[in-house]
């Protein structure tokens, strides 16, 4: 399946150029044209998916293998300390493109970065609401 809007669905299609840094029969990586650090990857299915809660299980398997490889090169070819792997879904989590991809950031020793804040619970009484609500969500 394809979006004919979807940027990613027309670089995976050659219509739009990219950066490319690995390419499977199923998936593609190449350098995020608005990168947190140089070097900053993107793998995403050449299928169009939304989100990656919508990717098919049969192509976890794959995805982690790619991640592997491509991390390891971003690593090396960058020369980085460290690799942050993410993925946002949904445009509340800072999904900016609505076509499942995963983010390959290399790390370097007090670049200053950061993704993520911290928040806290209440007490105990509330991270057990938490974890008893999420996992009522896992089982249903």
């Amino acid at each position: 399946m394809r979006d004919e809007q979807c940027i990613f669905c027309r670089i995976a299609a050659g219509e739009v150029p990219c950066a490319k840094i690995y390419e499977s029969e199923r998936l593609l990586a190449f350098l995020d044209i608005a990168p947190s650090m140089k070097g900053h990857t993107l793998l995403v299915p050449k299928e169009h998916y939304r989100t990656l809660l919508d990717l098919p299980s049969d192509l976890g398997e794959e995805i982690l293998a790619a991640l592997k490889v491509v991390g390891r090169a971003v690593m090396e070819g960058t020369g980085a300390d460290g690799l942050n792997f993410g993925v946002n879904t949904n445009a509340a989590a800072g999904q900016v493109v609505m076509h499942a991809h995963f983010h390959l950031i290399p790390r370097f020793a007090g670049d200053g970065l950061k993704l993520w804040g911290q928040t806290s619970y209440a007490g105990k009484e509330e991270m057990n609401d938490y974890a008893q609500r999420i996992a009522s969500a896992v089982r249903s």
